[in-house]
Formats: structure tokens, sequence, C-alpha cells
């Protein structure tokens, strides 16, 4: 079975308790609202740089992919 999501490295800028302002380029004019609800963040200790999971449509949707 294909899964439906995908990881997008890149820079997390801003967070709220119900989204988060990402983007893949490091640059804040890129970024875009994610919905925390429709993602899971994971850092690896890099500071703002983090590894976005979100479904394959959203990622499209918000010119990620």
């Amino acid at each position: 079975m294909k899964s439906d999501l995908v990881d997008v490295a890149g820079c997390l800028h801003a967070k709220t308790e119900k989204a988060i302002l990402f983007s893949d380029t490091a640059h804040k004019e890129d970024a875009v609202w994610i919905p925390l609800s429709q993602c899971e963040v994971e850092n690896d200790g890099h500071k703002n740089f983090v590894t976005v999971t979100l479904p394959e449509w959203l990622a499209k949707e918000k010119g990620l992919i």
C-alpha cells in the first residue's frame, strides 16, 4: 500500500497553537502556514531546521513539492 505522506525538510519560522509557518527554502517570504492537525514536525536538534511530515495533497497545495 502506498503512503500518501511526504517528508519535507526546511525552516520553521513561527509556531502557534494551531499552525506552523514553514518554508523549504529557509526564506520567510516563501513560507506557508500549515495546520498542526495535518502535520508532524520533527526537529533533529538544529535550531529552526525541521522535517515536516504531511499529506502529499497538502504539500502540493502549499507548493512544497
